[in-house]
């Protein structure tokens, strides 16, 4: 799940999109411009005044968020969280987190499917069960090349539970990786960028002897180590399969 942030533009109640990255919150939707809390046309006596509130709708047009009458929309404001909503700041089941302006996002859930939000759908609230790609940004588990699926996320390194093989620090959480994707593990092969593929591939140039603190914790057998500075394992052993 952002681990992504998407640049947005607000006009009144429009929410616009300018470009995806990946915050530890989930996938941010940023506004700039000022926020009025309402429509263009709020001030129209036969009009009910929109604002971002939960409970609000939202209409989505490709990249586009608007404030709408809830005869209508895509998604439904669960709650309005800070900027960024940090850890616990919005709901699990939020697909989509947009800033809303003063100091504020938006967490939005979609009325249909496909919910991004759901644990590996790619997007929303990061959560147990989301894959990751090496840099950090949460990705659809449906596709090909992701590096890890966490098995929690906590707000430090050192709070990741037992069964934890790497780790990725996210701004301000952390996604506690297991042994699915592409994390090496123990006499698995690995490329030349310490990434786990098939002893079988083209790509497998070592494989994984021991993980340590130090290259004196590498056992006999291992021809060189690689280092990590600040990762959940610092050093792994390796033993080259062709010199």
């Amino acid at each position: 799940m952002v681990t992504g942030r998407k640049m947005m533009v607000a006009l009144a109640a429009t929410v616009v999109v300018a470009a995806l990255v990946v915050a530890a919150a989930g996938a941010v939707i940023a506004a700039r411009g000022r926020d009025t809390g309402q429509s263009a046309t709020a001030g129209s006596p036969t009009q009910r005044t929109l604002v971002w509130a939960p409970g609000a709708c939202v209409s989505r047009n490709g990249s586009r968020f608007d404030l709408t009458a809830c005869n209508g929309g895509h998604a439904e404001v669960l709650a309005l969280a800070a900027d960024p909503p940090g850890l616990d700041g919005c709901p699990a089941d939020t697909d989509e987190i947009v800033r809303v302006g003063k100091g504020r996002t938006a967490c939005l859930q979609y009325f249909l499917d496909p919910h991004p939000g759901r644990p590996g759908g790619g997007g929303g609230v990061p959560r147990a069960g989301d894959c990751l790609g090496r840099d950090g940004r949460e990705v659809p588990c449906s596709t090909k090349g992701w590096y890890g699926r966490a098995v929690a996320i906590v707000s430090r390194m050192d709070a990741c539970p037992s069964g934890t093989l790497d780790a990725l620090a996210m701004d301000d959480s952390v996604a506690c990786l297991g042994s699915e994707g592409q994390v090496p593990v123990e006499g698995a092969c690995v490329s030349a960028k310490v990434a786990r593929v098939s002893c079988d591939s083209r790509l497998a140039w070592a494989r994984v002897t021991a993980f340590g603190k130090s290259g004196a914790d590498c056992p006999e057998g291992s021809d060189r180590y690689v280092t990590a500075r600040g990762a959940y394992r610092p050093v792994t052993c390796l033993h080259l399969l062709s010199k």
